[in-house]
């Protein structure tokens, strides 16, 4: 085992579990916020299942998702916005426990949590389909169009997975405010994949091609 992968990959970890308490439990002013442990759960105990499998399968695809840092000035302006839309979103369910805003029953919470994790499965297959996903824009050596699979159905199911995931977080939440403000992620993941399709096009033979045999990006019979 590559033990310096293994402290980078735990660090990585431990950082996001303790970034996302913070953004939770500080403005919800209790540790007694069950519905954010219940995202806590279902979002960080299968990614450490993930990690250990690639840890032991595949640590380049590990390490290449780790050490990835986005080239296209269009996609740190994007991340950037996403990382604000998270965050911003996160701190206003804790305000909305708090206060009792606009909070949503149970079983909304229940429902949003079995959705995180279909959308979790689709996101394993994808990455199972495809070994040239990135977190990032780029051309890799050696790559070629995946068009099998999810990738017969629509061309980008990796943001297919991340629309249900990240939909799904405010509802685990119990939070319709929160819910509001990720509304946002669809526009930010149109606005990444026309510049992802762009690069694709420009550098990945046969990309084009594939365009004009699955029409649609992320969702079937809708765009």
């Amino acid at each position: 085992m590559d033990k310096g992968l293994f402290v980078r990959a735990i660090g990585k970890y431990l950082s996001g579990i303790l970034l996302l308490s913070l953004l939770l439990f500080v403005p919800a002013g209790t540790l007694d916020y069950r519905n954010a442990w219940l995202l806590m759960g279902v979002l960080f105990v299968p990614m450490l299942i993930a990690g250990a499998a690639l840890m032991i399968g595949n640590p380049a695809l590990l390490r290449k998702r780790l050490q990835s840092r986005e080239k296209e000035a269009t996609q740190r302006g994007t991340i950037a916005l996403g990382g604000l839309m998270f965050a911003c979103g996160f701190v206003v369910a804790g305000l909305d426990y708090r206060f009792r805003w606009l909070p949503l029953p149970k079983w909304v919470a229940i429902a949003a949590a079995v959705a995180f994790l279909l959308g979790y499965l689709l996101y394993a297959e994808v990455l199972r389909e495809n070994a040239y996903l990135s977190r990032t824009v780029e051309i890799q050596e050696g790559q070629r169009v995946i068009d099998t699979g999810l990738y017969g159905i629509v061309r980008h199911p990796m943001y297919a997975s991340t629309l249900l995931l990240f939909l799904s977080m405010p509802l685990v939440l119990g939070s319709l405010l929160s819910f509001v403000i990720f509304l946002l992620y669809p526009a930010i993941m149109v606005k990444r994949i026309r510049n992802e399709e762009q690069v694709l096009e420009e550098g990945l033979a046969g990309y084009a091609e594939y365009e004009r045999r699955v029409r649609y990006r992320v969702l079937p019979f809708i765009w």
